[in-house]
Order: C-alpha cells, then sequence, then structure tokens
C-alpha cells in the first residue's frame, strides 16, 4: 500500500544502499578524507626524528596548553549532538543555542591554535626549518582549515534558522553537519595522540 505523504513529512528516499543519497555521499567524502589524512600522518611519521636542524618537538610542544584545546574541541562534539537532538525535537531555540555554542568552541580551538603556531614561529619552527615543521604545519594547518569550514557551515545554519528557514523535517542537514564536524573531532584525536603525546612534552609553568 502508498501512503501519502505532505509537505512536513516527505517520504523518505529508497536507494539501493539504504542510505539517502546525501548522506551516502558524505560518507564517501569523509571515507577519502580520512585516506587524506591518513597519508599526512604516515608521512610526518616517517620523517619523525629525521630532522637534522632544531627547534625539534620536545622543545616547542605545550602539552598542557595543547590539552585544553583538544578538550574545547571534544565539547563541541556533545554540544553537536544537543543540535541535532534539538531539531529532532522540534526545539528550533535550542538548535540555535547548540549550534551556535558548537561554531564558538570551534573558534576557540582554531584560536588556540593559530596561537601555538605563532609560539612555534617564535621559536625558530617555521614551515621551512625542517622536516619537523614542515610535516607538522603541514598537517595541522590542513586539519585546521577542515575546522575552520565546518565553523562555517556551522553559521550558516544558524543564520538560516535565526530567519525561521529551516525546519524540524530538514534535520538531515544538520545530521550531515554533524558528520562532518565528528569526523574532524576523531582526527584531532588521532592528530594529538600520535604528535603530541608520543613527545616528551615542554611543560610551560
Amino acid at each position: 500500500m502508498i501512503h501519502a505523504s505532505s509537505p512536513a513529512h516527505p517520504a523518505p528516499v529508497e536507494t539501493t544502499t539504504g542510505l539517502n543519497n546525501r548522506k551516502l555521499l558524505m560518507w564517501i567524502f569523509l571515507g577519502s578524507d580520512c585516506m587524506f589524512f591518513g597519508s599526512l600522518i604516515a608521512t610526518y611519521l616517517l620523517y619523525r626524528g629525521k630532522s637534522l636542524v632544531g627547534p625539534y618537538a620536545h622543545e616547542v610542544f605545550n602539552i598542557p596548553y595543547t590539552s585544553i584545546s583538544a578538550f574545547v574541541l571534544l565539547m563541541s562534539s556533545l554540544t553537536m549532538v544537543l543540535a541535532l537532538s534539538a531539531i529532532h525535537r522540534g526545539d528550533m531555540r535550542g538548535l540555535k543555542v547548540w549550534l551556535l555554542a558548537t561554531a564558538l568552541l570551534g573558534t576557540v580551538f582554531v584560536g588556540g591554535q593559530y596561537f601555538e603556531f605563532t609560539t612555534f614561529v617564535n621559536e625558530g619552527l617555521t614551515l621551512k626549518t625542517n622536516l619537523f615543521g614542515t610535516t607538522l604545519f603541514v598537517l595541522t594547518g590542513f586539519h585546521g582549515a577542515h575546522v575552520t569550514v565546518g565553523i562555517i557551515i556551522l553559521l550558516s545554519f544558524y543564520l538560516v534558522a535565526a530567519r525561521g528557514r529551516l525546519k524540524p523535517e530538514q534535520h538531515l542537514n544538520i545530521e550531515l553537519a554533524g558528520l562532518y564536524w565528528h569526523f574532524v573531532d576523531v582526527v584531532w584525536i588521532v592528530i594529538f595522540t600520535v604528535v603530541y603525546l608520543t613527545e616528551t612534552p615542554n611543560i610551560v609553568t
């Protein structure tokens, strides 16, 4: 039996995979991005310890500071989940609050990364200094670019919701944004573990 659908509750799109086409495309994109970041991480590991001149990782890393930045980004995953939950409940005010909170936390992370890069440069580490600097800046820089794109997406949805043009039945938009945001969070966990925590920290008190 075929059931009629209303504009408020559109009929689900049937696909051979059982996934919405847009969600499938997002998973394909994230899979390709996994390989992209995997190659950057592998390159960093391949050249780790092979720099002929300093500064080296243990001389510039500040693990407590970077740990706080990582915590901020992880907290943004929680607010992203709350944003998705809000739109599923039809709570548009809550959606706007949590979208904005997620974007702000992401902005704090990017700002922290910019400060860290500035500190590295002041200590003599640049993209051209040595192999460590090149691989580190490329890896973390591309991740920061991904976070920045995510912030723009979240703020765009916030503005659309603020104008009343985002409806509960359009929850897939927020779901896809959430998939992307969780992905960049997971990538940072890997980077933080592989790049930062495996080096001797330079703890600043």
